[in-house]
């Protein structure tokens, strides 16, 4: 098998038994169809095939296809970018949808996990992070780890840090532990397709004065009078003194709501 590359951020995970416990996460069936990101050398692969009753993968590094190929003649691979390749292009036909998996780069986690919660989304992603990845889209509200990116996961999906997998399992061995993420998107989300740009845009924009009260915060962010921002605060149930990084993301769901009802983001 060719060497690890680094440009392509890859560090191969080869122990069974967590491949194992990664593939049992995903709880794949033989009516199944498993989309899995970067197989690298077919570690998570293996168990996938067995399980699963059609696994798709899809793999940037050209030299590592015509090994994987040959190892999983059952297996259709995909030699191309994850963040280009059509996945809804790639679910089964009969509505069953999609599972999908994979041991992630970490510089492209974040839009790797936007891409896969974008609707239809799959009806389970359980992905191997970055450690500190998986702390963050699974805080709660008021922790440190708690931002943009979990209110942004947590609106549309159920969030489970499962088990951390330590640096030396990897090879090359990264500088940071990892941690299996399972994502399991809501029958009802918490927000619409139609709204994800314009709560995305009011999320990211608080929370960047995440210790400010609101009041303040909703004030710098969008250039309002102290009464404008003050009966927005009102009309949403939130008092002007909370900050943040305390709110919930179902609260930031009614605020959001609250502004775009009462025209308040025009203002």
């Amino acid at each position: 098998m060719p060497h690890a590359k680094r440009r392509l951020g890859q560090h191969f995970l080869t122990d069974p038994r967590l491949l194992a416990r990664i593939a049992d996460a995903l709880e794949p069936g033989p009516d199944d169809t498993v989309l899995e990101i970067g197989p690298g050398h077919g570690g998570l692969t293996a168990p996938l095939s067995e399980r699963a009753g059609r696994v798709i993968a899809i793999e940037k590094d050209r030299d590592l296809i015509p090994t994987l190929r040959s190892r999983f003649p059952a297996v259709e691979m995909i030699n191309g970018d994850a963040l280009e390749v059509d996945w809804h292009a790639l679910r089964p036909t009969d509505g069953s949808g999609l599972l999908v998996t994979g041991n992630i780069p970490y510089n492209i986690t974040s839009p790797l996990i936007d891409k896969a919660l974008l609707p239809p989304p799959p009806r389970r992603i359980v992905f191997l992070v970055q450690k500190e990845v998986a702390e963050r889209v699974t805080a709660t509200s008021g922790g440190g780890e708690y931002g943009a990116l979990s209110i942004g996961v947590q609106a549309v999906a159920r969030a489970e840090r499962l088990f951390t997998v330590p640096a030396g399992a990897f090879n090359p061995r990264p500088k940071v532990d990892s941690a299996v993420l399972r994502l399991t998107p809501l029958d009802q989300p918490l927000i619409s397709d139609a709204e994800r740009e314009s709560f995305r845009i009011l999320v990211v924009g608080l929370f960047s004065f995440r210790r400010k009260q609101m009041l303040r915060a909703l004030r710098e962010l969008t250039g309002w009078s102290p009464d404008v921002a003050a009966r927005a605060l009102a009309t949403a149930g939130l008092l002007e003194t909370v900050r943040p990084e305390v709110l919930t993301p179902k609260e930031f769901v009614r605020l959001h709501r609250t502004l775009v009802d009462g025209a308040w983001l025009t203002r």
